[in-house]
């Protein structure tokens, strides 16, 4: 995989630590070059805030590829989170034009959490990023977003791993590949990921004390740290253990601090991340 440089698409909140706020720090404190291509710009993120500004940037996705063929530039990878629906073929064309070779697509699939979409988001859109997710080769959804994809009840706690084989079973069904689930909490004051390795056809679980509470953007925290190591050559299941870590490490910094209520400060844990990559 060519490692010098990622393309991450995502909104941009200007405040509020998530996504692009998130990404570009994250990846950029791993030591890739990191280009960025904004979905939209938002005042703010929407969970909790209200009265958000919200700017559509889909009318600009075609421009700015072209001026990239006739730059020639190209990326090793491209790692998705908030995008709206008639943005996903732009992104692909993308994905196929602008890439090298033996390029790799990571997709978040944001649309939902604690068993709601979020707002904005609707059924078409489910469809739709299932199909998404069909030409990626890695997924990261949270356990919302597979009850949705999957058309099933959400469950909150309590998964079996007879449960994490039956969703995974259900996501490969509907194209995808190599897998990693979050918000699996197998034993109770436990939280963590299940993946699943298409090359190995092996399903592995990585799961720490839960931190109570609820934070907003630890799963673009996670899945921007997962990018950067899987695109720096860490297998899936290290990947996966090392986000899960220094997002662990990253809620600590805020943790018992109510008015910091609308992120964490994932700032103060770079250094960790920088020594986990070591």
């Amino acid at each position: 995989m060519d490692q010098k440089r990622i393309l991450t698409i995502q909104d941009i909140s200007c405040v509020g630590q998530c996504s692009l706020t998130v990404a570009l720090p994250i990846l950029s404190a791993m030591g890739i070059e990191t280009a960025v291509l904004p979905s939209a710009v938002l005042s703010t993120h929407t969970g909790g805030f209200k009265g958000y500004t919200f700017r559509d940037l889909t009318e600009d996705l075609p421009a700015i590829k072209e001026h990239w063929k006739k730059e020639g530039i190209k990326f090793g990878a491209v790692y998705t989170g908030y995008v709206t629906v008639k943005q996903l073929q732009y992104i692909l064309d993308i994905f196929n034009e602008v890439t090298t070779e033996d390029a790799k697509l990571i997709v978040d699939p944001v649309m939902g959490d604690h068993g709601k979409l979020y707002a904005g988001f609707d059924q078409d859109f489910v469809e739709s990023m299932k199909k998404f997710c069909a030409k990626a080769d890695v997924i990261l959804p949270n356990i919302t977003e597979c009850a949705f994809m999957l058309g099933e009840e959400f469950h909150v706690t309590g998964h079996t791993m007879e449960y994490v084989e039956h969703v995974i079973a259900g996501l490969r069904k509907i194209g995808a590949k190599n897998i990693v689930m979050t918000g699996v909490e197998m034993k109770e004051g436990e939280q963590g990921v299940a993946t699943y390795n298409a090359e190995t056809d092996k399903i592995s679980i990585c799961s720490r004390p839960r931190i109570p509470g609820v934070y907003h953007g630890t799963g673009d925290i996670f899945s921007s740290t997962f990018s950067g190591a899987y695109f720096l050559g860490k297998s899936l299941e290290e990947s996966a253990r090392i986000a899960v870590d220094y997002t662990v490490a990253a809620i600590k910094t805020t943790e018992g601090d109510r008015d910091h209520w609308y992120g964490v400060r994932f700032e103060k844990a770079l250094p960790e991340l920088i020594k986990m990559i070591q």
